[in-house]
This record gives C-alpha cells, structure tokens and sequence, in this order.
C-alpha cells in the first residue's frame, strides 16, 4: 500500500535519476557551476518534488497537473543532457546510462498521468 510518496516507484526511480544527475556534473567545468550544471539538477530535483507535491494534492486534477509539470521538467533534464553530451561534458557513455533512466522515468509519469486521468473520468 502506498502511504507516502517515497512509497511510489516513479518518485524512487525519478530519485535515483536525480543522484545520477548529481554524480554526472561532477565531472564538468568549473565555469558551469552556475550554468548547466545548476539548470540540469534543478530540473531533475524538480521532477521529484513535483511527484511529491502532486501526491500530497486532494484532487485528482491538481495531482495530474503536477504529475505533468514533473514530466516537463523531465524533459528539460533530457535537453540539458544532450547539451552536456554535445559540449563533451560527458561520455556518451555516462549519457546512455543517464538517458536510459529518464526514459524510465517518462514512461513511469506518463502511467501516473494516465492512470490519474483515468480516476478522474471514472469520478
């Protein structure tokens, strides 16, 4: 049974994305420090605390319209990444390994969404 948020596998999946991200931009520039490396782990702690504010929401709306602030952030980590990638910040390697997470974790919100909606029009 879910009690609380951490209980849900899209926010314990969106947070392991997050501490991958941390460990990623480690690895960059100095000069980034205020820069991608700050916009990329604001976007994916975002991801997570979107997930966590729409679970604490009484309605089922107000939990879907988190729900899909949370993937847009999602998207944005996604972005940032290939930027990372293409400034060679990054290996395509360590890319892959963190790509491949935020594709788990877009299919994870995208069920949530669903399933949301789903409560909604069966209300």
């Amino acid at each position: 049974k879910i009690h609380k948020f951490t209980d849900l596998i899209v926010w314990q999946e969106g947070h392991k994305l997050v501490l991958m991200v941390y460990r990623t931009i480690q690895s960059f520039p100095v000069k980034e420090k205020f820069g991608l490396s700050n916009q990329l782990t604001r976007a994916a702690v975002s991801v997570t605390s979107n997930i966590a504010e729409g679970f604490s929401r009484q309605t089922q709306k107000e939990k879907t319209q988190f729900y899909y602030m949370s993937l847009g952030s999602l998207t944005e980590v996604q972005n940032q990444l290939l930027i990372a990638k293409d400034l060679r910040y990054i290996t395509q390697n360590e890319f892959d390994r963190v790509y491949e997470q935020t594709q788990y974790v877009h299919k994870l919100i995208n069920g949530l969404i669903k399933s949301s909606k789903k409560f909604i029009l069966n209300t």
